[in-house]
């Protein structure tokens, strides 16, 4: 309410100023030669801002034990009750909020009863019983009509206290092998800004009857529950094999919902309502240095599920009329079901361990060694598309509605293969003069030539959704888009001017970057 000296109201936003501590004790000890890794962490963070009481209402709702709400409740058999279940703080709804005759239901946060105090999912039947919608029972009514916010519908945000056991043990079952599992809780504050941030003017816009997409200043933080099973056998002196089993399971993820009987219009904004699960196996060779050659090879095999990939995954499903916050289990945007990854390393010594050629009676490969990452990983899920659209045409507005082919994220991006490859060679450096017996400064430098992407292979990392193509969306050879093209000033330098656009080099991988560098170390 303050007023600058023009005397209109100056409508200060703070800034998003969050408040977060955190903390852990953590103690490694053995045990019958059982080793155990154990801790806790425990982190608080507290927003720092203004939340609404109930996201339902823009106004405070009179709750069910209100004196005046008993009168209202009128049942089939003509008596005047709230029922037994309904609590005395359940929002009541009635038929007209200035002037109400009857209560036609309560809610519990997201819960609906109807009058009798049965719980319901469908509120159509309240709506007919309405003669066109259910009304909160607002307490301060005066400050709708006159299209104010009260502060009175806000409350602090509740600062939350994550507590995250962490647990790791390992034991040898045999000279040759050992058994190893850890259980860990992890959270994450939420991390988008524009979702979490609190938003004065989008409540302004609400009390004019506005409705949109609001942030949501009350999200929790997003949990994931990490589980692992590990068995390494020893199969030379230099080499292992190992397997391991994980799980994890993601709660609390964000998502976008609409809240469809929000008073006094509906909006849309996040909730943590998303969940999913990450399931797979892993095997791993591991050959430690032996004759120059050290070598990793891995290959992972992961399942991962859930109802939404980001935080607006369901935005499009949400758009359509009547459909309310369903929940489908599908393949996560992330669900890479192959991934190999194989490290060789080629390396001499110096000295006396040096194994190498010698030429002019020096050791010219002395601490030199080539490194070769080879990394293969089957494509990535997305949802394929049935319709074609002008993708590369912000502009055209006909024909852009995207019509899903299958079920979301039902198709898969093609394999990924890169080889990465480093030739480098230490040198030892000695500076200055030798003085007093003391030995002359050294420096260390690393001299490397890196060579990424060494076959320059072209891999794709995103398609369009209609053609399965990263350089066509198909709409300039559509029947469909004839007509509109035709109608441009010069059809021919569009199409041209479409075709550079829609080739976007943002669908394929990085070329080939050869690097040459040194490094000090003193």
């Amino acid at each position: 309410t303050d007023k600058g000296d023009d005397g209109n109201n100056i409508r200060r936003i703070d800034a998003f100023r969050p408040t977060y501590i955190a903390g852990f004790v953590q103690d490694r000890f053995t045990f019958d030669d059982v080793i155990f890794n154990i801790g806790v962490r425990i982190d608080r963070f507290d927003a720092n801002q203004f939340v609404l009481k109930d996201p339902y209402s823009l106004y405070d709702i009179k709750p069910a034990s209100d004196p005046s709400v008993v009168g209202l409740a009128k049942h089939s058999d003509g008596s005047n009750y709230v029922p037994g279940n309904i609590g005395d703080d359940y929002a009541v709804y009635v038929d007209n909020s200035e002037n109400p005759t009857e209560v036609l239901g309560y809610r519990d946060g997201n819960q609906w009863y109807n009058a009798e105090g049965v719980g319901i999912t469908d509120l159509k039947p309240l709506l007919e019983t309405a003669n066109g919608g259910i009304q909160p029972y607002v307490s301060n009514y005066d400050d709708f009509k006159t299209n104010r916010v009260n502060t009175n519908a806000f409350k602090d945000y509740d600062p939350q206290v994550n507590v995250m056991p962490r647990i790791a043990f390992s034991f040898p079952i045999s000279d040759e092998a050992y058994f190893a599992a850890h259980y860990d809780i992890l959270t994450q504050r939420p991390q988008n800004l524009n979702l979490v941030r609190f938003d004065p003017i989008s409540y302004l816009s609400w009390a004019q009857g506005i409705g949109g997409n609001f942030s949501n200043p009350d999200l929790r933080p997003e949990t994931t529950t990490d589980y692992e099973i590990s068995f390494q056998q020893k199969i030379s002196k230099s080499s292992a094999f190992t397997i391991s089993a994980f799980y994890k399971e993601l709660r609390d993820m964000v998502q976008i919902i609409n809240l469809d009987f929000a008073f006094p219009v509906k909006y849309s904004t996040y909730g943590n309502i998303d969940f999913g699960t990450v399931k797979g196996l892993s095997f791993a060779y591991d050959l430690r240095r032996t004759s120059n050659v050290r070598m990793n090879v891995s290959y992972t095999m992961q399942f991962a599920d859930g109802t939404g990939s980001d935080a607006s995954t369901s935005s499009g499903i949400l758009s359509q009329a009547g459909q309310t916050n369903l929940r489908e289990i599908k393949p996560l945007s992330f669900d890479q079901r192959h991934t190999f990854i194989t490290s060789f390393d080629f390396r001499y010594d110096s000295g006396k361990n040096y194994t190498g050629p010698i030429w002019f009676n020096k050791q010219f490969f002395a601490d030199a060694g080539l490194n070769l990452v080879f990394r293969a990983g089957s494509g990535t899920p997305y949802t394929r598309q049935s319709n074609i659209t002008p993708t590369a045409d912000f502009t055209t507005t006909a024909n852009s509605r995207k019509v899903i082919s299958g079920q979301i994220n039902g198709s898969r991006y093609p394999w990924q293969f890169k080889i990465d490859a480093k030739i480098d060679k230490n040198f030892t450096i000695k500076t200055g003069t030798k003085k007093n017996g003391e030995a002359r400064k050294e420096v260390y430098a690393n001299i490397y030539l890196q060579v990424l992407n060494v076959l320059n292979t072209l891999n794709v990392s995103a398609v369009y959704a209609a053609t399965g193509s990263p350089s066509d969306d198909g709409y300039i050879s559509s029947p469909g888009a004839q007509s509109s093209i035709a109608s441009k000033v010069s059809p021919q330098a569009y199409m041209d001017l479409y075709r550079v656009a829609v080739d976007d080099p943002d669908n394929y991988s990085q070329p080939r970057r050869i690097r040459l560098g040194v490094q000090f170390n003193f």
